[in-house]
Protein backbone atom coordinates (compact mmCIF):
# COMPACT_ATOMS: atom_id res chain seq x y z
CA UNK A 1 0.00 0.00 0.00
CA UNK A 2 2.36 2.20 0.85
CA UNK A 3 4.04 1.71 -2.50
CA UNK A 4 1.22 2.64 -4.90
CA UNK A 5 0.88 5.57 -2.55
CA UNK A 6 4.12 6.46 -3.47
CA UNK A 7 3.38 5.66 -7.13
CA UNK A 8 0.21 7.68 -7.43
CA UNK A 9 1.94 10.37 -6.13
CA UNK A 10 5.10 10.47 -8.31
CA UNK A 11 2.90 10.15 -11.69
CA UNK A 12 -0.05 13.08 -10.40
CA UNK A 13 3.57 15.35 -9.67
CA UNK A 14 4.30 14.34 -13.43
CA UNK A 15 0.84 15.13 -14.57
CA UNK A 16 0.35 18.25 -13.02
CA UNK A 17 3.56 19.56 -13.83
CA UNK A 18 2.93 18.66 -17.81
CA UNK A 19 5.61 15.82 -18.21
CA UNK A 20 2.75 13.26 -19.13
CA UNK A 21 -0.76 13.93 -20.79
CA UNK A 22 -2.03 10.73 -18.52
CA UNK A 23 -2.25 9.51 -14.95
CA UNK A 24 -1.86 5.92 -15.49
CA UNK A 25 -1.89 5.05 -11.45
CA UNK A 26 -5.40 6.19 -11.10
CA UNK A 27 -6.65 2.84 -12.81
CA UNK A 28 -4.53 0.70 -10.17
CA UNK A 29 -6.55 0.17 -6.73
CA UNK A 30 -5.01 -0.90 -3.48
CA UNK A 31 -5.42 -3.80 -1.34
CA UNK A 32 -8.35 -3.95 0.39
CA UNK A 33 -8.07 -2.68 4.27
CA UNK A 34 -9.54 -6.08 6.71
CA UNK A 35 -11.06 -5.68 9.62
CA UNK A 36 -9.80 -7.67 12.75
CA UNK A 37 -12.56 -9.14 14.60
CA UNK A 38 -12.43 -8.14 18.28
CA UNK A 39 -10.77 -10.37 21.23
CA UNK A 40 -13.92 -11.15 23.37
CA UNK A 41 -14.02 -13.34 27.01
CA UNK A 42 -16.07 -16.06 27.67
CA UNK A 43 -19.18 -15.86 30.35
CA UNK A 44 -16.53 -18.23 32.70
CA UNK A 45 -13.74 -15.64 32.35
CA UNK A 46 -15.89 -12.42 32.73
CA UNK A 47 -17.46 -14.88 36.05
CA UNK A 48 -13.66 -15.23 36.93
CA UNK A 49 -12.67 -11.73 37.14
CA UNK A 50 -15.47 -9.95 38.87
CA UNK A 51 -15.14 -12.18 41.38
CA UNK A 52 -11.01 -11.70 41.47
CA UNK A 53 -11.97 -8.17 41.72
CA UNK A 54 -14.18 -8.34 45.06
CA UNK A 55 -10.55 -10.00 46.62
CA UNK A 56 -7.57 -7.77 45.00
CA UNK A 57 -6.21 -4.67 46.31
CA UNK A 58 -4.77 -3.81 49.66
CA UNK A 59 -7.33 -2.25 51.39
CA UNK A 60 -11.02 -3.00 51.77
CA UNK A 61 -11.62 0.78 49.94
CA UNK A 62 -9.69 -0.16 47.01
CA UNK A 63 -11.51 -3.69 46.66
CA UNK A 64 -14.63 -1.84 47.35
CA UNK A 65 -13.58 0.36 43.84
CA UNK A 66 -12.17 -2.26 42.04
CA UNK A 67 -15.50 -4.70 42.51
CA UNK A 68 -17.68 -1.41 41.42
CA UNK A 69 -14.94 -0.67 38.07
CA UNK A 70 -14.98 -4.45 36.98
CA UNK A 71 -19.10 -4.49 37.98
CA UNK A 72 -19.54 -1.03 36.09
CA UNK A 73 -17.43 -1.57 32.77
CA UNK A 74 -19.36 -5.28 31.93
CA UNK A 75 -22.60 -3.64 32.61
CA UNK A 76 -22.52 -1.19 30.60
CA UNK A 77 -19.87 -1.53 27.72
CA UNK A 78 -18.47 2.09 28.25
CA UNK A 79 -15.30 3.38 27.11
CA UNK A 80 -12.39 3.16 30.51
CA UNK A 81 -12.15 6.84 29.52
CA UNK A 82 -15.74 7.25 30.03
CA UNK A 83 -15.54 5.10 33.39
CA UNK A 84 -12.50 6.59 34.89
CA UNK A 85 -13.48 10.25 34.40
CA UNK A 86 -17.74 9.46 35.68
CA UNK A 87 -18.86 12.17 37.72
CA UNK A 88 -20.26 10.99 41.40
CA UNK A 89 -23.15 12.65 40.83
CA UNK A 90 -24.45 10.47 37.88
CA UNK A 91 -24.07 7.62 40.47
CA UNK A 92 -25.98 9.09 43.43
CA UNK A 93 -29.54 8.21 44.43
CA UNK A 94 -29.34 4.66 43.16
CA UNK A 95 -29.99 4.88 40.02
CA UNK A 96 -31.40 2.04 37.17
CA UNK A 97 -29.69 4.28 34.28
CA UNK A 98 -26.05 5.81 34.04
CA UNK A 99 -25.75 8.80 32.25
CA UNK A 100 -22.60 8.63 30.20
CA UNK A 101 -20.79 11.43 28.25
CA UNK A 102 -19.02 9.65 25.49
CA UNK A 103 -16.89 11.24 22.19
CA UNK A 104 -17.59 14.79 20.85
CA UNK A 105 -19.24 15.31 24.37
CA UNK A 106 -22.53 13.26 23.01
CA UNK A 107 -24.46 11.22 26.39
CA UNK A 108 -26.41 8.00 26.13
CA UNK A 109 -28.17 6.59 28.93
CA UNK A 110 -27.34 2.89 29.75
CA UNK A 111 -28.91 0.67 32.04
CA UNK A 112 -27.34 -0.76 35.44
CA UNK A 113 -27.77 -3.99 36.45
CA UNK A 114 -28.65 -5.05 40.32
CA UNK A 115 -25.15 -6.80 40.47
CA UNK A 116 -23.27 -3.32 38.89
CA UNK A 117 -26.02 -1.03 41.45
CA UNK A 118 -24.81 -3.40 44.59
CA UNK A 119 -21.09 -2.61 43.92
CA UNK A 120 -21.84 1.07 43.21
CA UNK A 121 -24.03 1.14 46.20
CA UNK A 122 -21.35 -0.59 48.14
CA UNK A 123 -18.41 1.81 46.59
CA UNK A 124 -19.83 5.14 47.30
CA UNK A 125 -20.17 4.39 51.28
CA UNK A 126 -16.18 3.82 51.30
CA UNK A 127 -15.99 6.64 49.12
CA UNK A 128 -17.75 8.92 51.23
CA UNK A 129 -16.12 8.13 54.21
CA UNK A 130 -12.73 8.47 52.73
CA UNK A 131 -13.77 12.35 51.20
CA UNK A 132 -15.16 13.06 55.12
CA UNK A 133 -11.94 12.47 56.32
CA UNK A 134 -10.16 14.00 53.54
CA UNK A 135 -12.60 17.35 53.87
CA UNK A 136 -11.39 17.42 57.90
CA UNK A 137 -8.22 17.75 56.71
CA UNK A 138 -8.83 20.55 54.48
CA UNK A 139 -9.07 18.89 51.44
CA UNK A 140 -11.33 19.63 49.35
CA UNK A 141 -14.13 17.39 47.57
CA UNK A 142 -13.60 15.42 44.09
CA UNK A 143 -16.55 15.65 41.69
CA UNK A 144 -15.63 12.21 40.33
CA UNK A 145 -16.81 8.63 41.51
CA UNK A 146 -12.71 7.61 41.28
CA UNK A 147 -10.70 10.24 42.56
CA UNK A 148 -7.10 10.46 42.62
CA UNK A 149 -4.25 12.59 43.98
CA UNK A 150 -3.27 12.98 40.07
CA UNK A 151 -3.65 16.14 38.34
CA UNK A 152 -6.45 14.14 36.00
CA UNK A 153 -8.30 14.30 39.53
CA UNK A 154 -9.37 10.50 38.82
CA UNK A 155 -8.35 7.41 38.15
CA UNK A 156 -5.77 7.28 35.14
CA UNK A 157 -6.54 4.95 32.09
CA UNK A 158 -3.21 3.59 32.63
CA UNK A 159 -3.40 2.65 36.15
CA UNK A 160 -6.77 1.10 35.19
CA UNK A 161 -5.09 -0.73 32.52
CA UNK A 162 -2.28 -1.89 35.14
CA UNK A 163 -5.51 -2.76 37.52
CA UNK A 164 -7.09 -5.49 35.18
CA UNK A 165 -4.01 -6.83 34.33
CA UNK A 166 -3.33 -7.69 38.58
CA UNK A 167 -7.55 -8.61 38.29
CA UNK A 168 -6.24 -11.33 35.19
CA UNK A 169 -3.85 -12.55 37.12
CA UNK A 170 -5.41 -13.19 40.42
CA UNK A 171 -8.46 -14.97 37.90
CA UNK A 172 -6.32 -17.76 36.39
CA UNK A 173 -7.26 -15.91 33.00
CA UNK A 174 -4.75 -14.95 30.94
CA UNK A 175 -3.29 -11.02 31.12
CA UNK A 176 -2.53 -11.10 27.20
CA UNK A 177 -6.60 -11.35 26.48
CA UNK A 178 -7.74 -9.21 28.79
CA UNK A 179 -8.08 -5.62 28.22
CA UNK A 180 -10.63 -2.67 29.18
CA UNK A 181 -11.64 -2.81 25.33
CA UNK A 182 -12.07 -6.45 25.83
CA UNK A 183 -14.79 -6.22 28.27
CA UNK A 184 -16.41 -3.79 25.86
CA UNK A 185 -16.26 -6.40 23.21
CA UNK A 186 -17.77 -8.89 25.79
CA UNK A 187 -20.36 -7.01 26.37
CA UNK A 188 -21.43 -6.82 23.05
CA UNK A 189 -21.44 -10.23 22.06
CA UNK A 190 -22.77 -11.44 25.16
CA UNK A 191 -25.36 -9.12 24.61
CA UNK A 192 -25.48 -10.36 20.60
CA UNK A 193 -25.85 -13.80 21.80
CA UNK A 194 -28.58 -13.20 24.12
CA UNK A 195 -30.81 -12.14 21.05
CA UNK A 196 -30.10 -8.60 21.74
CA UNK A 197 -30.91 -5.88 19.01
CA UNK A 198 -27.99 -4.51 16.66
CA UNK A 199 -29.76 -1.14 17.07
CA UNK A 200 -30.00 -1.56 20.95
CA UNK A 201 -26.46 -2.38 20.95
CA UNK A 202 -25.20 0.58 18.66
CA UNK A 203 -27.16 2.77 21.26
CA UNK A 204 -25.37 1.22 24.38
CA UNK A 205 -22.11 1.30 22.95
CA UNK A 206 -21.84 5.24 21.38
CA UNK A 207 -21.46 4.10 18.01
CA UNK A 208 -22.16 7.18 15.54
CA UNK A 209 -22.22 4.33 12.32
CA UNK A 210 -24.26 1.04 12.44
CA UNK A 211 -21.15 -0.34 10.66
CA UNK A 212 -19.03 -0.31 13.35
CA UNK A 213 -21.35 -2.60 15.50
CA UNK A 214 -21.92 -4.95 13.00
CA UNK A 215 -18.12 -6.56 13.56
CA UNK A 216 -19.70 -8.15 16.52
CA UNK A 217 -21.89 -9.78 14.36
CA UNK A 218 -18.82 -11.92 12.54
CA UNK A 219 -17.46 -12.55 16.17
CA UNK A 220 -20.79 -14.20 16.39
CA UNK A 221 -20.93 -16.08 12.97
CA UNK A 222 -17.32 -17.52 13.82
CA UNK A 223 -18.09 -18.57 17.33
CA UNK A 224 -21.03 -20.23 15.46
CA UNK A 225 -18.96 -21.70 13.24
CA UNK A 226 -17.13 -23.48 15.67
CA UNK A 227 -19.89 -24.74 17.68
CA UNK A 228 -21.04 -26.42 14.48
CA UNK A 229 -17.59 -28.13 13.42
CA UNK A 230 -17.41 -29.22 17.39
CA UNK A 231 -20.56 -30.82 17.80
CA UNK A 232 -22.03 -31.88 14.16
CA UNK A 233 -22.13 -35.49 13.53
CA UNK A 234 -21.16 -35.07 9.92
CA UNK A 235 -18.32 -32.74 11.25
CA UNK A 236 -15.90 -35.66 12.21
CA UNK A 237 -14.80 -38.90 10.65
CA UNK A 238 -16.76 -41.76 11.10
CA UNK A 239 -15.67 -44.51 13.19
CA UNK A 240 -14.37 -47.86 12.23
CA UNK A 241 -16.81 -50.93 13.10
CA UNK A 242 -15.61 -52.41 15.63
CA UNK A 243 -14.44 -56.19 14.25
CA UNK A 244 -17.19 -59.06 15.02
CA UNK A 245 -16.25 -61.90 17.03
CA UNK A 246 -16.87 -65.28 15.29
CA UNK A 247 -20.47 -66.32 15.83
CA UNK A 248 -20.24 -69.45 18.05
CA UNK A 249 -23.02 -71.91 17.37
CA UNK A 250 -26.77 -71.80 19.31
CA UNK A 251 -26.63 -74.70 22.51
CA UNK A 252 -30.09 -75.89 20.71
CA UNK A 253 -28.67 -75.87 17.42
CA UNK A 254 -26.05 -78.53 18.05
CA UNK A 255 -28.38 -80.73 20.16
CA UNK A 256 -30.64 -80.78 17.45
CA UNK A 257 -27.99 -81.47 14.92
CA UNK A 258 -26.43 -84.15 17.02
CA UNK A 259 -29.97 -85.91 17.42
CA UNK A 260 -31.10 -86.22 13.51
CA UNK A 261 -27.11 -87.27 12.85
CA UNK A 262 -26.43 -84.05 10.74
CA UNK A 263 -24.25 -82.42 13.63
CA UNK A 264 -21.85 -83.29 16.09
CA UNK A 265 -21.34 -82.73 19.71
Amino acid sequence: ARRLSALKQLFRFGFEEGWRADHPALRIKGPGRTKALPKTLTHDEIDQLLDAATRTGRSPRDRARNACMMQLLYATGMRVSELVSLPVGAARGDPRMLLIRGKGGKERLVPLSPPARAALSGWLTARDEAEDAARAKGVPASRFLFPSNGAAGHLTRHRFYLLIKELAVEAGVSPAKVTPHTLRHAFATHLLEGGADLRAIQTLLGHADISTTEIYTHVLDERLKALVLQHHPLSHPPAEPAPQADAQPDAADVKTGAQDGTGTV
